[in-house]
């Protein structure tokens, strides 16, 4: 049996907090290892990276997530009952109804609201002013993704949910008031889809047919009953909160977009050449940093050993830089996907595996498609200037982007 690393720290939850994106990928270059072992809010906990990694970690048979996620990311990030943590029949049955929102046609009507509200948005921006992308687009696409989910927001409504939403993403890594921020963030938000659930399912608020609103309001679970309103209303953030987050992946599109002005011609009318951008950006950039499992039952794998009940965390930002999948990992090329099939288990912003059976995320088709559509509205349909700001990525902060979210100056149409 071969040794395990193990982290020299009694306890390893504040290093995490402090190095961030880096946590894992660090200590991996350190012991030459891609697997090691460490402790986590006091918890024995291992940590992986790489291909092998996530193939193994994706394995349903060895691995669960029920109790796998710390309480203060459930509190904040992703809530608690949802499908995040659920296993077996209960995880297949709350994903398939998942699964039956992201159809082509719903997909293709969310990406021609966001395209109808960029244009309305680019119009708004002439003449006003600096403007902070991530800001604009994290309003943008609450506006958005509440109408096509059947939710009804006023516009009197949008700032502060746009608000109570980043809150949440913001919440997970941080100690002290925007942790609270968060917490309190979601409380808010999710009485406020328990009440819409309530009143959807007695008829005082028709949803739309085939709505996030309507397929989870109505939703009954491998027992034939109705999700609990506080449950549905968790899965309801579940599709709101994860299309509001992809305003940091515009963001970082924008960014790459001015750091490698060259891509600006040729992502224009090349649907190939968007599509490698946006993967690349997907890669390169930092999203969700880790995800948890818990081993389900004691296993061996590569000569370490998996007791039952431990804790894992798979780095997906470190499998995502992984120089043995990623030639010049730290480089931005969007040519290294042109004629590359990228498996499963290589590209792994959003999850590994398969979508259907495992916890990849169920949106990220969404993602890819509303990426694709900023990258082009950035280059057809306005033009702008990026004033000299501070545009470095503090990969120690848990999401990390550009601190003033991106300012544009002299927004205009394009003629």
């Amino acid at each position: 049996m071969a040794t395990m690393p193990a982290d020299r720290s009694p306890d390893s939850t504040l290093a995490l907090l402090r190095a961030g994106y880096r946590f894992i990928g660090e200590r991996c270059e350190r012991y030459d290892s891609d697997v090691f072992k460490t402790r986590i809010l006091l918890a024995p906990t291992i940590c992986l990276r790489g291909r092998p990694a996530a193939e193994l970690f994706y394995d349903n048979d060895r691995f669960q997530r029920a109790t796998a996620m710390p309480l203060r990311v459930q509190r904040t990030l992703t809530g608690r009952g949802g499908v995040q943590g659920l296993d077996g029949p209960e995880h297949s049955d709350r994903k398939a109804m998942f699964m039956s929102i992201m159809t082509p046609a719903a997909i293709q009507r969310l990406g021609q609201l966001f395209d109808d509200e960029w244009r309305t948005r680019v119009a708004a921006w002439e003449g006003a002013g600096p403007v902070s992308l991530y800001d604009e687009l994290g309003r943008m696409l609450t506006r958005v993704v509440c109408a096509w989910a059947g939710v009804p927001l006023p516009a009197s409504q949008v700032e502060r949910r746009a608000v109570e939403l980043h809150a949440m993403i913001e919440a997970p890594a941080v100690l002290g008031p925007r942790h609270w921020r968060g917490r309190l963030a979601r409380y808010r938000a999710e009485c406020w889809l328990a009440d819409l659930i309530e009143r959807t399912r007695v008829g005082f608020a028709p949803a739309p047919a085939g709505s996030a609103l309507a397929v989870i309001a109505e939703h009954r679970d491998v027992r034939g009953n109705l999700l609990p309103r506080r449950i549905a209303a968790v899965e309801l953030l579940n599709v709101l909160r994860p299309v509001v987050a992809v305003d940091q992946y515009m963001t970082f599109a924008a960014l790459a977009l001015h750091d490698h002005p060259t891509w600006r011609e040729r992502v224009r009318d090349d649907d190939e050449a968007t599509e490698h951008f946006v993967q690349e950006v997907r890669r390169y950039y930092p999203f969700f940093p880790i995800a948890a499992a818990r081993v389900r039952r004691t296993f061996d794998w590569q000569g370490h050993h998996f007791p039952r009940g431990r804790r894992v965390l798979l780095d997906l930002y470190g499998t995502n830089h992984h120089p043995a999948l990623w030639p010049q990992p730290e480089l931005f090329r969007p040519e290294r996907f042109a004629g590359r099939r990228v498996d499963p288990f290589e590209l792994i912003p959003q999850g590994g595996g398969d979508h259907w059976a495992g916890h990849r995320c169920a949106g990220e088709w969404i993602t890819i498609d509303l990426m694709k559509r900023a990258v082009t509205n950035l280059v057809t349909t306005m033009r702008y200037d990026v004033p000299v700001q501070n545009l470095a990525l503090d990969l120690h902060r848990m999401p990390a982007l550009p601190p003033l979210g991106l300012t544009l100056t002299n927004v205009r149409r394009a003629g």
